[in-house]
């Protein structure tokens, strides 16, 4: 998997979290998926999208400042701060957040397998 396709994915993720377009965001997430938040509560794939089409999570806008590259093994990794401006669970606010998002194959693509939110 190219740099640039990592990047190509990460920026679908972000731009359908702004758009809460479940249709686009849903694909892009293996079945298995689970959102790490800054506070360590581990929410599933399902939950997440739950919240996100209920209102309890929105994301207004999302600006990549910067991301890196890496492998685990053989698992690319991208690593992608970003200015994150939502609401969540009723409190609105930019955070620095930076997304560390893994990545496998899947079909003739790829699927994010988790991602870690923490500050920076």
């Amino acid at each position: 998997m190219s740099d640039a396709h990592l990047e190509e994915l990460h920026s679908e993720l972000c731009e359908a979290m702004v758009a809460g377009n479940l249709g686009e965001l849903g694909p892009l997430l293996a079945d298995g998926f689970t959102l790490t938040h800054m506070t360590g509560y581990v929410q599933a794939k399902a939950e997440w999208l739950e919240a996100i089409d209920t209102g309890e999570m929105q994301y207004h806008r999302m600006e990549t400042v910067d991301a890196t590259h890496s492998t685990v093994g053989s698992v690319p990794v991208l690593t992608a701060r970003t200015l994150t401006d939502a609401t969540i669970w009723g409190a609105r606010a930019t955070w620095r957040l930076t997304l560390r998002s893994w990545f496998e194959p899947f079909g003739d693509g790829w699927v994010i397998t988790r991602t870690v939110a923490s500050t920076w």
